[in-house]
C-alpha cells in the first residue's frame, strides 16, 4: 500500500473520534451515521459492517457503493487544509468526510451539511429512521 499511513487505518479506530467529537458538542451518533452514509452511500448495514470487519480507510472507500455527486461542494478549511484543494483523491474523501462530522458537531442545519441534498431522503437511503430531529441540530 503506497500513500500516507492514515489510508491504512482501520476505520474502526476513527469511528468512535468522530462520534465523541459530536457527542461532546451535544449531537447525536445518528448524525455522524448519516453523513458518513451520505457521502459514501454505504447503508446502515454496509456502515455496521465496515465497523466491524475493520476494514482500512482506503479498502471503506474503495468499495463504498456510490460517493454523493453533492461531494465537489463541500469545502472549507480542515486540519489547516482547504478539502476542495487536496489532490490525492482517497486524502480528499478523508478529508470530506472530516469536514462533515466537523458540521455536524458544531451544530450546523443538516440540509447544509449535505448541501441541499433531502436529509429524509438521506436517511432513508442510509437505513436510518426518517424525521428524527437531532439534538442541537436541526433537520
Amino acid at each position: 500500500m503506497a500513500g500516507h499511513r492514515i489510508f491504512g487505518t482501520p476505520f474502526a479506530s476513527i469511528y468512535p473520534h468522530y462520534v465523541a467529537k459530536a457527542e461532546r458538542k451535544g449531537q447525536r451518533r445518528e448524525d455522524v451515521d448519516l453523513v458518513v452514509c451520505w457521502l459514501t452511500g454505504y447503508d446502515a448495514a454496509g456502515l455496521e459492517r465496515a465497523l466491524t470487519t475493520e476494514v482500512d480507510l482506503e479498502t471503506f472507500f474503495a468499495e463504498a457503493p456510490a460517493v454523493t455527486p453533492y461531494a465537489t461542494q463541500i469545502t472549507g478549511l480542515i486540519c489547516g487544509v482547504r478539502v476542495e484543494e487536496v489532490e490525492d483523491p482517497l486524502m480528499q474523501q478523508i478529508r470530506w468526510m472530516d469536514k462533515l462530522v466537523d458540521e455536524v458537531a458544531r451544530g450546523k442545519k443538516l440540509g447544509s451539511v449535505l448541501r441541499g441534498d433531502d436529509v429524509d431522503a438521506a436517511r432513508v437511503r442510509a437505513g436510518l429512521p426518517a424525521g428524527t430531529p437531532s439534538v442541537g441540530s436541526r433537520a
